[in-house]
């Protein structure tokens, strides 16, 4: 390659270096965008309560008692099969991820032997039975019924079926504990 050929790739790598900066300093002028003095987005929060009243008022999901004495067993027997993957529901069951459910109702909470439950269940467990209403609150949204869970559990939203569910693991018991008044 004589030096003629060599100037001629020379500045053609040199123009195209020149046009691409141009362009980019061009670009910067027309489209400068400013720092802000502060970094970040402002969000605008509602003053917080004092939470008592939350915390009075308990979550917001419908009771079952007054359902239960016409709750269909046999459709919290099918609905159960979303539980069956992770609970037993025999006599003498063992348990899988989640305790067996065999007389759950009026059983202590977080008390089937051989299960190692999460601390958040053990501290909400202290002196507390699963009630009809303990069970309902539960299967509404473990995880905000009791903070802290483990269950990966969602919930269950109709509160019709959360009283056949409950009715149906009331039936799993030799006794069945009575319904409430």
């Amino acid at each position: 390659m004589d030096s003629f050929e060599f100037n001629k790739v020379f500045m053609a790598i040199l123009g195209t270096v020149f046009i691409v900066m141009s362009l980019s300093f061009i670009s910067d002028g027309l489209f400068h965008n400013k720092v802000p003095e502060q970094q970040g987005y402002a969000v605008e929060v509602a003053e917080a309560s004092t939470g008592e009243a939350e915390e009075d008022s308990g979550p917001a999901f419908e009771p079952i008692s007054a359902l239960l004495a016409s709750a269909d067993v046999a459709e919290g027997e099918k609905i159960f099969k979303k539980c069956a993957s992770c609970h037993t529901n025999v006599e003498g069951g063992a348990n899988k991820v989640g305790p067996a459910l065999w007389g759950i109702v009026e059983r202590p909470i977080a008390s089937a032997d051989g299960f190692s439950y999460s601390g958040a269940l053990k501290g909400y467990a202290e002196g507390k039975t699963w009630t009809y209403e303990e069970l309902n609150g539960f299967l509404w949204k473990p995880k905000a019924f009791v903070k802290g869970t483990s269950m990966g559990f969602g919930g269950i939203k109709k509160v019709d079926d959360r009283a056949a569910i409950v009715a149906y693991l009331r039936s799993l018991a030799g006794t069945p504990a009575p319904l409430p008044q």
